[in-house]
């Protein structure tokens, strides 16, 4: 059994007596029902399933009264004894909730009522709605917790770290020395196999038990060629092809010097007036993450955002990854790169990042001046530049040098080093990466 953060997560919502019905958000094959099940069966006596995906008669429960003893009648008619309702010791999933508005605009008569609780789950709430009226959406009356494909930190406990090995890698962190070398080694090897293998569990599951990447890479090329099927199904029919497209650009995209995102290499002479619903429609499936350009590097970070300024990454780099030819995951965990290995080492900062619930930012100005990510740490503005090697990090040097101007006065330098400190800038190990959660 993966170990997931949302099971602590879960259990905070649990102990609130104020509880509201709670919706697990996140893209597709993320772990959102094996982690529902899991909590549920842990931590209640009765526990009600139901798929709306795969059992879509179960609609049927919802499609009169949304008075709870008529929804709860319902239940155990379809059900059977599989429904079990007993106040304050009953649980009801309700899966792929965005197949059925009608169930979560019931949400709202659960949290009223309060007898019950209820875990939904939703793949492409984001999307999904699209043609649903408001009044479906409970307002107001449900909590939502976005889940993502595992983390590194995760990623790490899969593989067999404990959080006594994590502690001394914070403890490294914050003291600014170097891991010890052992472990360093270890760590810089997990980190490349993360790189190439991601979160999605399936993937995870099948490298930690077998270590055998043709396998890993099917698991993934399936899930990305599930994401490209959910395009065709919940998409707009007129935005389908475009969707696709735009979601099939990324790896060019990645590819150029200045990684902003262009409409014309979606399809020649495209605009942002055709393509930009398409994009948005990607991200709000859980797909991808966006990362804006700022006009300064000052706090507040959104407020100084360009919305029409961005790079766009995936939102888990083995799924990247996997969009690449064969033979480029043998080429990462070995470390013949080229060219490129700056855009697979930028997405695998995107996708530590926005893990940890940050947004991304970078910095980049006509002249060429670029600063990889800008990040809010201990309550400062801080650039972060990203290295798969070693190399002179120019832009960090002349942001430095003149904090009147670009109001910054420390860096962090991510790259295959260990930690240590040179004046302003601290240099750290990419792996730790993942510590940097300090707001």
């Amino acid at each position: 059994m993966l170990r997931r953060k949302i099971i602590d997560q879960l259990s905070d919502w649990r102990a609130d007596s104020r509880r509201k019905p709670v919706i697990i958000k996140g893209c597709r094959q993320c772990g959102k029902t094996y982690a529902a099940k899991a909590f549920a069966e842990a931590n209640y006596d009765n526990v009600v399933y139901v798929n709306f995906f795969e059992n879509p008669e179960a609609k049927d429960i919802f499609a009169g009264s949304l008075d709870i003893e008529q929804i709860t009648m319902m239940a155990s008619a379809l059900l059977g004894s599989a429904a079990r309702f007993v106040p304050g010791k009953t649980v009801l999933i309700l899966d792929e909730i965005q197949e059925c508005p009608q169930a979560r605009t019931a949400l709202k008569f659960f949290s009223v009522d309060g007898r019950y609780d209820v875990i939904g789950t939703g793949s492409l709430l984001g999307v999904a709605g699209y043609g649903e009226t408001p009044a479906s959406i409970p307002v107001g009356y449900e909590t939502v917790i976005d889940m993502h494909p595992l983390d590194f930190e995760e990623f790490c406990w899969a593989s067999g770290i404990t959080d006594q090995i994590v502690a001394l890698l914070r403890n490294c962190l914050e003291a600014e020395r170097p891991v010890p070398p052992a472990l360093h080694a270890r760590m810089r090897s997990l980190l490349l196999e993360y790189v190439v293998v991601g979160g999605m569990p399936d993937a995870v599951q099948s490298f930690v038990m077998n270590h055998d990447m043709r396998q890993v890479l099917r698991i993934q090329r399936d899930i990305v060629r599930a994401y490209e099927d959910d395009m065709v199904k919940y998409a707009p029919t007129a935005d389908k092809p475009l969707i696709k497209q735009c979601f099939q650009s990324i790896p060019r995209q990645l590819a150029k010097e200045n990684k902003k995102f262009q409409y014309s290499l979606v399809k020649k002479g495209s605009t942002a007036a055709r393509f930009a619903g398409s994009l948005q429609w990607v991200e709000d499936a859980g797909i991808t993450v966006r990362c804006r350009n700022l006009s300064i590097t000052e706090l507040p970070l959104d407020g100084n955002a360009l919305d029409d300024q961005f790079k766009v990454y995936m939102a888990d780099t083995g799924l990247f990854v996997s969009m690449l030819e064969d033979g480029t995951q043998f080429d990462i965990l070995n470390g013949n790169l080229f060219g490129y290995k700056g855009a697979i080492f930028e997405n695998l900062m995107a996708d530590i990042f926005s893990k940890m619930g940050r947004r991304l930012y970078y910095f980049r100005k006509d002249s060429g001046l670029e600063l990889d990510f800008v990040i809010r740490y201990k309550g400062e503005c801080v650039p972060v530049e990203v290295k798969a090697n070693d190399g002179n990090a120019k832009s960090v040097k002349t942001v430095l040098k003149h904090p009147e101007k670009y109001h910054v006065n420390s860096a962090i330098k991510l790259a295959d080093l260990n930690a240590g400190r040179t004046g302003e800038v601290l240099t750290l190990p990419l792996y730790l990466a993942f510590l940097l959660t300090e707001r």
